[in-house]
Formats: C-alpha cells, structure tokens, sequence
C-alpha cells in the first residue's frame, strides 16, 4: 500500500491503495460502498442508494462554475475474482496484494481490481480534491457490473441529473470509447444420468492448464485458448478410439473471463491405459503446436486419480459431448463498418458439473441486435440437436455511437491540448454499462475514457503507471472545460 502511494497522482493511487484493502467481488460490494459512503459523508456530500445497492453522491460546483453543465461521473465498484492456481486467496476477506513493476502495477498471484478501481479512485479524487474545477457534479457507482450488469439494469429513471455522463471503464490510454457492444448470456443445461462403473476400470484425472485466459470482450480478438473449449474437442476425438466414460467435468470460473484451466476424471477398462496415455501425450503436443504463439505454456496432462462409482451413461455421454463440442466460441464476425473491431463474438467460459446436470455457460457479444439474435438461434440449434435445455438472460442492446456528440468533441479537444495529438475515437468490443444507461437516461451525452490496463479478468491484469497520470489531467482538464448550459 505504501508503494503505491508514492506514485503520481498520488490522491489517486492512496485511494486505490486503500480499495486494494477491501474485498469486492461482483455481489460482495457492500463493505466497499459502506466505506465510500462514510468517506463521503465526512465530507458533508449529499449521498443515496437505490434498491439494487447503486451508490449516488453528489458534489456542488466549483465557485463560479454553477451554470455550467451538470456532469455524472460513473465508475463500478466489483472487480473479477482470479487467482492463479497455486494461489490461496479467498476473495471474499483477503486483500488485494499489488505491486510496482517498471510501469506496471501488479497484484500477487490475482486479478488486481484496476477494472475499474482506478476509475472509482478517479471519481473519489475528484469528490475529495478542492483544487479540481468542476460544474455540478454527480458519481453514479454501480455494483455487479462484471457479473451481469446487475447494477446498471436496475437503474431507476428520474434519480440522476446531470446530461453529460463519464464513463471511468475504458482501458487503453489515448482512446476515447463512443460505442460498445451489447451482451447476452446463453447457458445450455444438460441432464446427467449415471451408472456403476464395471470391475477394473482405472480412473485418471485430464488437466487442460497454463492458458494465458484473458478477457473474453478485449481480448477475444487474439484467439487464445479456451481451455472449456478446448478439452471438450480433446476429450470427443479420445471417444473415437477409446471406450472411456466421463465422470465429472469442469472448467471456468466465470462467463466473461476466457477460461485457463479445465478438468475432467475419466475411466478406462483393463487393457487400456498405456494406449490411452500416449494418444493424452500425443494431443498434449498438438495443442502445444497449435497454441504456440499464443498460448506457449499450455499443458494437457493425465494422471491416475482415486477411483469413481459411477460414470456418465454411453447416451448421455455422446450427446453431451457432440453438444459441447458444437458450441461456438472465439471471434464469429469482424465489423465492417468499423475497420478492425470485432462485431461478434461469444466465449465459453463456465462447465460446471453438479449432482445430475452439467451446465455449459457462454457469454455473446455484439456491436448489432442481428448478431445476437443470430447466435440466440445457433445456441438454440445446438441445444435441441444435442437434447439439453437453452436458456438465455440478461439480453441487452450495445451502445450506438453518436458521432455528433458534444462530450466526445470535449474531452478530444482537451486530449488535442494536453498531448499534442488527436485521441483515437473507437467502439469497444465490451461491455460498457453505457448501453443500459441509454436506454433508461436517452438524452445522455456519454463518452468513456480510462488508463491502459492489459490482461483484465486473469491473474496477469496491470495497469500502465503512467497512463494513469494521463487519464488523470484528460479527466479533470475536461471536466473544467465543459461549457455553460
């Protein structure tokens, strides 16, 4: 925490320090909205909450600036829980560890929380910082952003006031984000049935690890490995020339972070384990061919394991596989309206085995409703095709550019000023609340900036130290510019 606050702003980085000290997860946001609310209480700032736990504090203008346009600043207060697997970290009570790295700042062995805690020390540094120039001002901090845009979807019309709107969740220094894409979650639940598993048969334990993960939005793009993905299409060509029977199978730990690691325990009759081993190995080596360039650490490793009672049924076992196996995953559709973007995309990203069913959960992306309703269908097809149930929420609208829009000719001039060069306009392959926060405010004027922050929603997330420092001035630089009403 000390290391941190020797950085520039200094505001900034104590307040991050300080939020590094306070688990929140999507859905545990409560001890860090209680902390921000006494902190802004001290400061005598007027302070709300709405029945979903949206957090609203409102400042006044700076002296002289009282006519000028009311401006919502709006950061979310959940980060993405990941650890490394060799890290013991329950993200519920321990702490954030980060560290300074050259440029970086790091966490130990987790995701370190920059998305989006350096935009919600952004907003805390502009509640607490006299010398900042501002109009009247509202911080709108949402909670269970990384988990379903819970926060924003409950968003109540009439509670905010202001018609230019912030967004603190971009990440990448010198952009200006004036559109994304919107989302929906496709699940397919599959029954399980088992039966005993005959005298003999020898248990071994498939690992898929040392993916590099990601997320599954920003990142997508890259074609890194899923391990979900990647283990299903491993395990259905293993079917194909072994009588092996599927016990449990897992991977993932959350929809919209490209998984790392899979599992699966697997039984194999007398007779067949050497074989069985060296087609593991032989595969373990394609993948490692395959995935050289981006993935050059991937491992698939197979391991006696304690024996299981019961196997999935040879029914249940097919249709599963040739179901998981079918479902889409990666880069669907490039945008060719906008060069180089990702129009739509989807990410397998949770299997989870519980008692009698097996859920597969993909979340999709798209800059067009057309896209996701495309792949709504597609997810559809395979579910009947492979007899498992569909089921599909938190459906919801990207954000449409608005190349007319007041606040992004702002904050460009401002960029213009403070650098020398233009920002890069762009639409972002992501998930900015932005789109829900349209459709319930439409005459918002919104624009999202943020510093570089790579690896976000895995254990190799930083951000950019100096980047930082430049959304900073890019911030309040524009925040004293926007003009009278």
């Amino acid at each position: 925490m000390t290391m941190l606050t020797r950085l520039q702003p200094s505001r900034l980085w104590n307040f991050f320090a300080q939020i590094c000290q306070i688990p929140h997860p999507s859905k545990q946001e409560a001890a860090l909205r209680d902390w921000i609310t006494d902190l802004a209480m001290t400061r005598d700032l007027a302070v709300s909450q709405d029945s979903k736990g949206n957090l609203l504090i409102r400042k006044p203008a700076s002296a002289g600036m009282e006519q000028v346009q009311p401006v919502i600043l709006q950061a979310h207060l959940d980060m993405v829980p990941q650890a490394n697997a060799d890290r013991a970290h329950d993200f519920s009570c321990d702490p954030i560890q980060p560290y300074i790295e050259g440029d970086w700042v790091r966490a130990k062995g987790t995701t370190l929380g920059a998305d989006n805690g350096i935009g919600v020390a952004a907003c805390l540094a502009v509640l607490t910082d006299p010398t900042v120039k501002h109009g009247p001002l509202e911080v709108l901090f949402t909670v269970d952003e990384e988990a379903g845009m819970g926060g924003a979807f409950a968003l109540q019309p009439d509670w905010l006031e202001g018609k230019i709107l912030i967004n603190t969740d971009a990440e990448q220094d010198g952009d200006i984000y004036m559109g994304c894409a919107g989302g929906l979650e496709a699940r397919l639940d599959f029954t399980l049935d088992f039966a005993a598993l005959p005298e003999g048969y020898q248990t071994y334990r498939l690992q898929l690890g040392g993916l590099q993960g990601g997320h599954s939005g920003l990142d997508i793009h890259e074609e890194r490995g899923n391990a979900n993905q990647l283990l299903c299409r491993t395990l259905f060509r293993l079917q194909q020339h072994f009588p092996l029977k599927i016990s449990a199978l897992n991977g993932g730990t959350l929809r919209n972070a490209i998984p790392r690691e899979a599992c699966a325990v697997v039984a194999l009759p007398p007779g067949q384990q050497a074989e069985f081993i060296a087609s593991c190995h032989a595969a373990a080596e394609l993948l490692r061919q395959e995935y050289q360039h981006t993935d050059p650490a991937i491992q698939l490793t197979c391991t006696p394991c304690p024996p299981v009672e019961q196997a999935l049924t040879d029914t249940t076992q097919s249709n599963l596989l040739a179901g998981l196996t079918a479902i889409p995953n990666g880069v669907i559709r490039m945008s060719h309206a906008i060069t180089g973007v990702v129009e739509t995309s989807t990410n397998l990203g949770v299997i989870r085995t519980e008692e009698k069913q097996l859920s597969a959960v993909s979340f999709v992306r798209s800059l067009t409703d057309e896209g996701r309703a495309h792949l709504h269908s597609v997810f559809a097809a395979v579910a009947a095709l492979s007899h498992a149930e569909a089921v599909f929420s938190g459906d919801y609208s990207g954000w449409a550019p608005d190349p007319d829009s007041a606040a992004m000719q702002i904050v460009q001039q401002q960029h213009q000023r403070l650098f020398g060069q233009q920002a890069n306009i762009m639409v972002i392959h992501a998930g900015l609340e932005c789109g829900l926060f349209k459709k319930t405010y439409p005459h918002l004027d919104m624009v999202s900036i943020g510093p570089t922050i790579k690896g976000a929603h895995s254990p190799d997330e930083r951000v950019s130290v100096s980047s930082v420092e430049r959304f900073w001035q890019l911030l309040t630089a524009t925040l004293a510019a926007i003009p009278q009403q």
